[in-house]
């Protein structure tokens, strides 16, 4: 359950938090209004308190290996949402800040040491 914990939050962490940024973009790019500013600010607190609950303990972690959640989520976005026709560059740039997200969270905890 933790892995599949882990996934459905970060998954939901990148659709508020992409969400949240594009309502704010639609506000202030596209002249949409304060309501979409004003639910864009309430989905990215939303994100803070979702990427809180992740069960790993370590806030910086936690971070970067969203950040490639983010990346792959941001094109997705742009794909589903906005109709960005996305490069091959992109796919491959979104796949390796998947893999590095992937080996940040899930590298057995028996291999992984601290360097100091």
């Amino acid at each position: 359950m933790t892995t599949a914990r882990i996934i459905i939050l970060f998954l939901l962490a990148a659709v508020a938090e992409i969400g949240g940024a594009w309502l704010i973009w639609q506000a202030v790019r596209e002249n949409k209004g304060w309501v979409f500013a004003l639910v864009g600010i309430i989905a990215l607190g939303a994100y803070g308190f979702i990427a809180a609950l992740q069960p790993d303990a370590n806030f910086g972690r936690v971070l970067a290996a969203y950040g490639g959640v983010f990346v792959a989520g941001s094109l997705a976005w742009g794909i589903v949402i906005d109709g960005f026709k996305p490069t091959v560059w992109d796919y491959v740039g979104s796949a390796v800040a998947l893999l590095g997200a992937a080996i940040i969270i899930f590298a057995p905890a028996s291999v992984t040491t601290s360097i100091e």
